[in-house]
């Protein structure tokens, strides 16, 4: 868009004299200019008859204050890898304004925000955060004294778990960085042992009484099915046998007897 400045130039034509313009001109050769409005550049000086002409700024760029510059300032982008992120977005009279992502802090403050941020101090193992980060200022960090401890992401040190008020052994003493670490009492370890023994004992032997006694019904159910009366008609074997019987040493004879077997 082309427009031109209100302002009347004023034009300094005596030779040998400094030219001084006021704060709303710039100047061009030995002659005063009105400068162009925020958000706009200059396209063409003024003359003794016209004044300067403008154009607004393209997008992407900007222009702040009056000028008589002949460009437009680019704007900047909110770089992640230093830390930033878009505030505002860029405008035609004001550029990109930064600030530190979450977990940052701005190292290098400006009038139009942040220019690179850090990250926060993450403190270490042993150390609680006795003062957390903020856009502006970095994490303090302090040392744990004896008897508690911190993973290092505790706001305040926590003070050792005492193993005794909950009837618990010691196992393993804290450090300031860990906590202690309690267990049962070994007596009771042992108690609980032997009771499970004892348990899985009296198992086997109600399993070695219930076998032996069904094996002892089994036989006596056998005996007494052996001891029973035989069937009056069950068929009697009657094996016949060929003996054989020398009368003389020429001639043998043969004599056929029947034997009966017992009762099946």
């Amino acid at each position: 868009m082309r427009f031109f400045s209100s302002l009347s130039p004023q034009v300094s034509s005596l030779l040998g004299q400094t030219t001084t313009c006021h704060w709303t001109e710039y100047q061009t050769g030995n002659q005063c200019c009105p400068k162009c409005l925020p958000g706009s550049r200059v396209e063409t000086d003024c003359t003794e008859f016209w004044s300067t002409s403008c154009l607004s700024c393209l997008e992407g760029t900007y222009m702040n204050k009056p000028t008589g510059r002949r460009t437009c300032f680019i704007c900047r982008t909110c770089d992640e890898g230093s830390g930033l992120k878009m505030k505002s977005s860029c405008t035609t009279t004001s550029d990109t304004v930064c600030e530190p992502l979450e977990g940052f802090y701005c190292v290098d403050p400006s009038d139009n925000g942040c220019e690179s941020a850090e990250k926060h101090t993450t403190c270490k193992p042993g150390q609680c955060i006795s003062k957390r980060g903020t856009a502006s200022t970095d994490s303090v960090c302090s040392d744990c004294s004896d008897g508690s401890f911190s993973d290092g992401t505790f706001p305040s040190c926590r003070p050792h778990t005492q193993c005794g008020t909950k009837n618990l052994q010691l196992l393993k003493p804290g450090t300031t960085s860990t906590d202690a670490e309690c267990g049962e009492h070994s007596l009771n370890k042992t108690i609980i042992w032997i009771s499970v023994s004892l348990s899985v004992l009296l198992i086997v032997i109600l399993a070695a009484v219930v076998f032996s006694f069904k094996n002892k019904m089994e036989f006596r159910e056998n005996a007494t099915a052996s001891n029973s009366p035989r069937d009056e008609n069950q068929l009697c074997v009657t094996t016949t046998i060929v003996m054989s019987s020398f009368t003389n040493r020429k001639k043998p004879s043969f004599n056929l007897q029947s034997i009966k077997r017992p009762a099946c």
